[in-house]
């Protein structure tokens, strides 16, 4: 019962910060791009690296890892709305951008995990 309740706390937290990130970078944002979104998801997913490395590496225990993990990088990124996004662009003819915004999403969001691995795993 704790993991759950620590998913609850980490999913909030994760999702007032998605939606606190998402308002402040829309409010700049002046193209049919949606940078708010790929943005959180690739911080998101840079988040998750660093926390499973750091977990691994720290011996963090399970309930935090889940907290963290699971729970605010959940609440955080959002998959949905990439989906939705997605769509949107598709249905008002901009294949390029739809094109676009898929691609660099699953490749900067692989990268950034990579990266969290990698500046966890190289410290000491």
């Amino acid at each position: 019962m704790k993991e759950v309740i620590m998913i609850f706390v980490g999913g909030g937290i994760g999702s007032v910060l998605r939606y606190l990130c998402s308002m402040l970078i829309s409010s700049h944002n002046t193209t049919a791009f949606p940078w708010a979104t790929f943005c959180v998801n690739v911080v998101g997913c840079l988040l998750i690296g660093l926390f499973g490395s750091l977990a691994a590496k720290t011996g963090m225990s399970e309930h935090v890892k889940l907290m963290l993990t699971v729970g605010v990088c959940g609440g955080f990124t959002t998959f949905s709305t990439f989906s939705n996004e997605s769509l949107s662009l598709l249905r008002n003819g901009n294949t390029l951008l739809f094109c676009l915004y898929v691609v660099l999403s699953l490749v900067f969001g692989i990268l950034a995990v990579l990266l969290g691995n990698y500046c966890i795993s190289h410290t000491n």
